[in-house]
């Protein structure tokens, strides 16, 4: 595929070697380097994530900025908003978020987000990423975030000896068939793939919760593991719907029937819901995301959220249902993230843990 100019640690393992607190804002091969100082001239700390894992060198890196005072306070919208980005791009990674305003005695805060290039509505790992940065520093427990999607609730759990775990709340879900003229043929083009490819069981729709992602279902899992995609094509399809990543996926099995209780993987990560007898499913992914200057995210909570929703739709969900999500794996950084949907419910629920990403410079 024809790569961004400069592609963001994101698509490289490298990223794993990024630090935990980025106070310098010197740009890397493998994202920011550096531990004390100021990131640029802001005076801000970025904390380093890996969100959807329990191991650095897994899941999806986010920069989580716990105070943006210094980027918002006394400027305009287009000043605030380019210093963010400004951050955004230093770190790297896909998303960065900013705490923009908080109430600490609710545990309420102003959450935005944003990739190297712009702004974001909503981003799901970098909200996991933030909960759990909270949750050490003040203890687990119910957080609130206002985003620019809307109220985004997350629960905070200690894990043990392990790092703490969060489930978020979406914002209610929606998807609707794809066009086949102008959106889904342009992006199989843009993906060099064909209609055979895809799986007819599960067809193109357009899914959001916070935003909006193109779902294509792969027929098999060689085909999504061959992504070589015209970097810049899917790029102008995507802005031109609007769209924050594309959803390829591939169904691995339902895991238990209905009736039957729910299996466990073997990793702890159940595929089905601990209280419920209903299935689940088990599905791969991957999320080219061009339109953030990103190759590939491997681990898009947003875009598994407005997955849930899609299923939901679709009919596929009978009652309550966990699916799990391999993400990454082709990457080098296996994520797990785990939905849980319910048929009347149009919110879908994330889960997934994040660790600090060590520092080695």
């Amino acid at each position: 595929m024809t790569a961004p100019t400069a592609p963001t640690a994101a698509t490289t393992d490298a990223a794993a070697t990024a630090p935990t607190t980025d106070t310098t804002g010197t740009t890397g091969t493998t994202g920011t380097t550096g531990t004390t100082g100021t990131t640029g001239t802001t005076g801000i700390e970025v904390l380093h994530y890996s969100a959807f894992t329990s191991r650095p060198d897994g899941g999806n890196p986010a920069g989580v900025v716990l105070d943006a005072a210094a980027l918002v306070d006394g400027k305009g919208t287009d000043a605030a908003d380019a210093a963010m980005t400004a951050v955004a791009a230093r770190v790297g990674y896909s998303e960065t978020a900013f705490i923009t305003e908080r109430d600490e005695a609710a545990r309420r805060y102003r959450l935005r987000y944003f990739s190297p290039l712009a702004e974001v509505a909503f981003c799901g790992h970098a909200t996991i990423a933030t909960a759990v940065a909270l949750a050490e520093r003040d203890g687990p427990g119910e957080l609130v975030f206002d985003t620019a999607s809307g109220e985004i609730r997350v629960e905070t759990t200690a894990d043990g000896d392990g790092p703490p775990r969060a489930t978020l709340t979406s914002v209610p879900t929606r998807s609707r068939p794809a066009d086949p003229g102008t959106e889904i043929g342009p992006t199989l083009a843009a993906l060099r793939w064909s209609v055979d490819d895809l799986d007819p069981a599960l067809p193109p729709h357009v899914a959001y919760a916070g935003n909006d992602h193109l779902v294509l279902a792969a027929a098999t899992r060689e085909r999504l593991a061959d992504l070589d995609y015209d970097y810049d094509a899917l790029e102008a399809v995507m802005r031109r719907h609007g769209w924050t990543t594309v959803h390829l996926v591939w169904r691995e099995t339902p895991e238990s029937s209905a009736g039957g209780p729910a299996k466990d993987s073997g990793d702890g990560l159940a595929n089905g819901p601990a209280d419920s007898p209903a299935q689940g499913f088990v599905f791969h992914a991957r999320d080219p995301f061009p339109v953030g200057g990103v190759v590939e995210d491997p681990a898009t909570g947003a875009a598994a959220a407005a997955f849930g929703g899609y299923l939901r739709v679709l009919g596929l969900v009978d009652g309550p249902t966990r699916v799990r999500i391999r993400q990454g794996e082709d990457m080098g950084r296996p994520s797990d993230l785990l939905l849980d949907v319910t048929p009347g419910d149009p919110r879908v629920r994330v889960s997934g843990q994040a660790v600090p990403i060590p520092s080695t410079v």
